[in-house]
């Protein structure tokens, strides 16, 4: 173990982050009473050129209107390539209510955008009295966001999430695919004859969560863009969960449930958790620093992995 110990994540539920545009004010409410643990209200790609001054002040007005529960609200804000951002995070900031929690800046390529932001952002904080302080949650969706992973995930004290944008990804790496997640069509081995898909986000999606777990930041996984396909949606969140990571987007409510169900461990796993922990416990006060539990050797390293499950289950059920 690093003489520097690693620091924990934020003590929040993020199993799903529903997206909706800005420009629909009209699904507001009903987003608001999603079983989403996040909110993320959309000012980016979702949302057209000459509609983004009027979808900044729907959410504006939403933030001040809406009862948004317990949910973490979260602003997605336009990248830093274009004219739009500036204006997004100033009128946000200015004119929004407080219960505004988070901004998610897209297309984060180095550790000097989130720096920006943060600059603008504090200036702002400062000159209107702000009392919430504003959390970060960043997107890699770039061969430079990758590239720069780490650094991008030690930035700032704000950024408390960073997120996989599988589709603008693709496209920046030169993927040869048009598939927003899941496994893609001619990314296969073969042996005997037979086709073996494998999944062409893997290394990615570890690098993140590698990043995200040495500097304390929630490893999330982006968009899985066949929202027809329930199996699909399940299988690669399962895959992501095994990863590491906390939660995944939601683009349509019926994906809402999908996520929940993944992220949320099941009574079983906990169950076990905690006779794991209560095994460990017993077989100190033997003065051993290993036991068996049904068959299998657990030891230190087991406590650590069982209490992971037993902190999400406490963290969720609160």
């Amino acid at each position: 173990m690093s003489f520097r110990v690693q620091p924990a994540a934020p003590a929040r539920p993020n199993r799903c982050q529903l997206f909706g545009p800005g420009s629909r004010p009209a699904i507001f409410e009903k987003m608001a009473a999603s079983a989403a643990d996040v909110i993320n209200l959309d000012l980016e790609d979702s949302v057209a050129p000459d509609d983004k001054a009027q979808a900044r002040r729907n959410i504006i007005q939403a933030s001040h209107e809406i009862d948004w529960g317990t949910k973490y609200l979260s602003v997605r804000i336009n990248g830093l390539d274009t004219p739009y951002w500036y204006r997004d995070v100033i009128e946000l900031l200015e004119e929004g209510s407080e219960r505004i929690d988070q901004i998610m800046i897209p297309k984060v390529g180095c550790a000097a955008d989130v720096y920006a932001v943060d600059a603008l952002v504090t200036a702002i904080e400062t000159a209107k009295g702000r009392k919430k302080k504003i959390s970060f949650e960043v997107i890699i969706e770039s061969a430079a966001g990758i590239a720069h992973v780490e650094e991008i995930a030690a930035s700032s004290p704000r950024l408390q999430a960073m997120s996989l944008g599988a589709a603008d990804f693709a496209a920046s790496m030169g993927m040869q695919t048009t598939g927003i997640g899941g496994t893609q069509e001619n990314y296969y081995m073969l042996r005997e004859g037979a086709k073996y898909w494998s999944d062409p986000w893997h290394w990615a999606q570890t690098a993140i969560v590698a990043a995200c777990r040495t500097h304390g930041v929630l490893p999330v996984d982006g968009p899985f863009g066949d929202f027809s396909d329930d199996e699909g949606f399940r299988a690669q969140a399962l895959r992501s969960a095994t990863l590491g990571m906390v939660g995944k987007w939601a683009i349509h409510p019926k994906q809402v449930a999908l996520a929940n169900e993944v992220f949320t461990p099941s009574e079983a796993a906990v169950s076990e958790a905690r006779e794991i922990l209560a095994a460990m416990e017993e077989a100190k006060a033997r003065g051993e620093g290993a036991t068996v539990y049904k068959g299998r050797l657990v030891d230190i390293a087991s406590i650590k992995q069982a209490e992971v499950i037993v902190r999400q289950a406490e963290m969720i059920k609160d």
